[in-house]
């Protein structure tokens, strides 16, 4: 009984470990594509989707490392980021801040996603982790540009918000979806 209880742990712990390593790859290929805005250095990314998508089939905890597996590879100079870049600069340019902030929408993303099971709950739990990501982004573009509250609202998230909500829909539709199908693997 111990040792197919063992065998058992091991085939879980094995999963999660997959898992993340195939968030912070559907991460690291959403990432890369990217629309510029023409009067913003803040494109349009597919990043916080993947997120979104990794909250549903990982744990809060798990969401969180594969976000952070994400930004290290970034760091480390793998061309993951908006526009096919890496880097620390990257990090310490105008988009650092939403890049930092994915951590805590992954972590709250996922917090909601997998704490409840209604479909308005996850939309909430998304929509509180992208504003955080926005509050973190924000406040470091307005530091790293020296610009008001306003134009930086202006320049970074209201023109987003249509899209942002497209990606919590889409979100909302296959994430319970795919949390479905990974919990029969788990069984």
């Amino acid at each position: 009984m111990e040792q197919t209880k063992t065998k058992t742990n091991a085939k879980s712990r094995t999963l999660e470990i997959v898992l993340v390593g195939l968030a912070a790859a559907l991460m690291c290929i959403a990432g890369p594509f990217s629309i510029p805005i023409p009067f913003s250095p803040v494109p349009i990314s597919l990043t916080n989707l993947a997120i979104y998508i990794a909250a549903f089939i990982l744990e809060w905890k798990l969401c969180g490392l594969s976000t952070v597996i994400y930004l290290l590879l970034g760091m480390v100079g793998l061309p993951v980021f908006s526009g096919f870049t890496g880097g620390l600069s990257k990090l310490a340019g105008p988009t650092g801040g939403y890049l930092i902030g994915f951590i805590f929408t992954a972590l709250i993303c996922g917090f909601f996603c997998h704490k409840f099971n209604k479909i308005y709950m996850y939309v909430i739990g998304m929509v509180l982790g992208l504003a955080v990501a926005y509050i973190f982004g924000t406040a470091w573009f307005m530091i790293q540009q020296d610009t008001g509250l306003i134009p930086s609202l202006t320049m970074c998230v209201i023109p987003f918000l249509p899209g942002d909500a497209v990606k919590i829909v889409i979100a909302a539709i296959l994430g319970p979806i795919l949390k479905k199908q990974v919990s029969r693997i788990k069984a």
